[in-house]
């Protein structure tokens, strides 16, 4: 890895929105390219369109793939049609359509080994939808086209701080139908071996939010706590999770306490977003664990009610970017430390040791 710099994948996003002027913003600063070789799915005019309405001093080149990406600049792949229409602040299905080939095109060269991580700046959701794409957002995509079979799961982080999500797009209507023991557990895996293997911490702890107000008042609110995410925490542990609770989510991030955890792990959507983008929005990461791909984004949305006015800020993005990398060096080192383990010493067993003892004395 110190024999090349890492690759990093970006698509644009949609159009209409702040994608273009972060991902700009971000690599204006020429340290940037010190740390990556960025390689931007897009469209060169829609990009220029945005650096001049912008007045962002961003250069790039053009690019036919990201087998071909050059060191110290900013790269990118023309994925769109030429005439592409840009309408900032709208919604449109031409952006969808451009946001949707991007990945398309995005996916289909990190499967051919051209880069080595993804990072995604925000799409709609509704307008990207067609017959190539019917999930409820990236994730979930992703995980079907390059997940190998394995399970992703969505975490929210910003440093130490990090939300991960048990039910993730889904109508509140149907949260509690869908969690269940084995859902819970399988997150609690994902979230265990994730901060071990992505972030480095030996033995992480966990806390696991409850699903109903108070954590149900011994049934009174509720029962799934008893029912449902006690059991699943409780067979965790004896597998050897460190996981806590669980905790009513109310009191529980303004009263500081999840300082005391590597992790927390809600049970839907905004139970966990909502009060991690309170405290943490302008930093914030969308890191997708349990993928052989690195992914990354930023925590943000479109934001087209800002969108073209040049005041969007880059934080969220250059921090997805840090954490790309982070991520996969941290990857490549347990790779390379777990490619030529220490060999067995049986000696330090009793049984062996004391029977070679007893054999070599003489009588």
């Amino acid at each position: 890895m110190e024999e090349r710099k890492i690759k990093v994948g970006i698509t644009h996003g949609d159009i209409n929105g702040i994608g273009y002027e972060v991902i700009l913003k971000a690599f204006a600063d020429p340290v940037m390219l010190e740390l990556c070789t960025p390689v931007i799915y897009g469209s060169p005019k829609v990009a220029a369109y945005h650096r001049k309405a912008m007045d962002i001093q961003t250069n790039f080149s053009i690019v036919p793939s990201a087998a071909e990406a050059q060191d110290g600049r900013v790269n990118i792949v023309n994925c769109t049609a030429d005439e592409l229409k840009v309408e900032l602040t709208r919604p449109s299905a031409e952006a969808g359509k451009a946001a949707l080939d991007a990945l398309e095109r995005a996916l289909q060269e990190y499967q051919e080994g051209y880069f080595d991580v993804l990072v995604t700046a925000p799409i709609n959701k509704h307008t990207i939808q067609s017959d190539n794409f019917h999930f409820p957002g990236h994730t979930e995509y992703i995980e079907e086209r390059v997940g190998e079979g394995q399970k992703a799961l969505m975490i929210l982080l910003k440093n130490d701080f990090r939300v991960a999500l048990v039910t993730g797009h889904v109508p509140v209507s149907e949260i509690s139908s869908q969690i269940t023991k084995e859902l819970i557990m399988e997150k609690l895996d994902i979230f265990h071996k994730s901060l071990k293997k992505d972030f480095g911490i030996d033995n992480p702890r966990i806390a696991v939010f409850s699903l109903n107000p108070h954590a149900g008042d011994e049934g009174l609110l509720g029962t799934e706590e008893q029912t449902v995410i006690i059991p699943a925490m409780q067979e965790m542990i004896a597998n050897g999770v460190q996981c806590f609770g669980p905790y009513p989510a109310d009191g529980f991030m303004g009263s500081g306490n999840y300082t005391y955890f590597d992790g927390i792990l809600a049970m839907y959507h905004d139970q966990g977003l909502a009060p991690f983008k309170a405290l943490a929005m302008d930093e914030g990461v969308n890191f997708t664990a349990g993928l052989p791909i690195v992914r990354t984004s930023p925590a943000h949305g479109t934001a087209y009610d800002i969108a073209g006015k040049g005041v969007a800020s880059e934080d969220s993005f250059r921090q997805a970017v840090y954490v790309a990398i982070d991520v996969f060096r941290r990857r490549c080192m347990e790779a390379e430390i777990n490619a030529h383990p220490l060999r067995r010493q049986y000696y330090e067993k009793r049984d062996d040791s004391d029977k070679l003892k007893l054999d070599t004395v003489e009588d």
